[in-house]
């Protein structure tokens, strides 16, 4: 893992965060106990679903149409979320007996608009997980019975941030998403991405969509939509995650897949790399000489393929000598995809680009 990779080179442990939905858990305690009677607390502890009991400073504290609200600032810890630092407020009211805890998005939080995510369309973007984290809280605040109460969650600039998301395609509009399935932010974990793929197949499978394109980059994701004129919702920004992308396609198949990516990236998924990241290591040059090799390269030019200090300067000598190394990076990538895939009964095909969003190799489709 990228987090105990940096630990070994700083020589010092990263600093863990909290969610959003840790953060929203605390100020919506904050405010019901403020509703109760209670006075404005300065912190607050909140129950996390691993039993952890973490205390949270709560900043602000006040009044919005008469009904109390509590704000914590979002803290990520060392991880780079683009929330950290994020005003999260909770605030609450009373409803008649019976009602039981029901969720508002306020300023700042999505709604959630397609079918797929873990909540059906016309409900707030604030995920199961958070809201089972609220209602705890808001026992543990009421002595033990769950009361009946409105919690209408806002993130300040929350509308901005989202633009940086994936939130859009996922079909949660106007804002962001209340996160969160431990409660605590591990960094460089990049849980929120992963998730986001995941969540992106879901929406493309309960749309009924039977071709999905995974890329590793924006210039790719362009070059494959417009090729095979495929719908946004179809497009799965994988990033480095081949494996996290694929592992869940695996169970949760769809009939048509290509993967699109550029000439480095695609060379280490070909020779079997999962993780993409730069980070976990280089293209294997000499295993990528040998691959041209075997597709009748000449001994003087895999040699020099095996010393190029990087893909892209062996993919221009290979190029100058008409050698086709876009498609036998192609073929060893499909490779790759379909063996991790098995058993989905998933047709498969694998498009690597240049920087300029050209097609400089192609290989299927191909069943596994």
């Amino acid at each position: 893992m990228l987090y105990n990779h940096l630990m070994e080179q700083t020589g010092t442990e990263l600093r863990r965060g909290w969610t959003t939905g840790s953060c929203a858990t605390a100020a919506a305690k904050a405010a019901w106990l403020i509703l109760s009677g209670h006075e404005a607390p300065a912190c607050v502890t909140i129950t996390l679903p691993g039993g952890q009991r973490p205390a949270f400073a709560i900043c602000r504290t006040g009044l919005h149409n008469c009904h109390p609200f509590a704000e914590v600032v979002k803290d990520a810890g060392d991880d780079p979320d683009i929330t950290h630092g994020a005003i999260i407020r909770a605030t609450v009211r009373r409803l008649p007996e019976g009602s039981g805890v029901q969720f508002c998005a306020g300023p700042g939080v999505g709604t959630v608009t397609r079918p797929g995510l873990p909540l059906p369309p016309g409900e707030p973007a604030i995920n199961p997980t958070p809201r089972a984290m609220i209602r705890t809280a808001l026992t543990e605040a009421s002595g033990g019975l769950l009361p009946d109460a409105e919690i209408t969650l806002s993130i300040a600039d929350g509308a901005r941030l989202a633009e940086r998301t994936l939130n859009s395609r996922l079909g949660i509009m106007g804002g962001l998403s209340v996160l969160g399935t431990t409660g605590i932010v591990i960094p460089f974990s990049c849980a929120a991405w992963i998730d986001s793929i995941h969540r992106g197949v879901d929406v493309a499978r309960a749309e009924g969509l039977t071709h999905l394109a995974a890329s590793t980059g924006n210039v790719s994701e362009k070059a494959v939509q417009k090729f095979y004129n495929l719908p946004d919702t179809a497009l799965i920004e994988m990033g480095d995650f081949a494996g996290g992308f694929l592992k869940y396609l695996r169970r949760h198949p769809v009939p048509r897949l290509t993967i699109a990516g550029g000439i480095a990236k695609m060379t280490k998924l070909g020779q079997g790399r999962l993780d993409l990241h730069s980070k976990r290591g280089q293209a294997d040059m000499a295993a990528l000489a040998q691959l041209a090799a075997a597709g009748g390269t000449s001994a003087s030019l895999t040699a020099s393929l095996a010393t190029c200090p990087t893909v892209a300067e062996a993919f221009l000598l290979a190029t100058a000598a008409e050698i086709p190394l876009g498609s036998f990076i192609a073929q060893s990538a499909l490779r790759t995809v379909l063996e991790t895939l098995m058993p989905a009964p998933c047709t498969v095909d694998v498009m690597v680009f240049d920087r300029a969003g050209r097609c400089v190799g192609q290989a299927g489709p191909t069943q596994p």
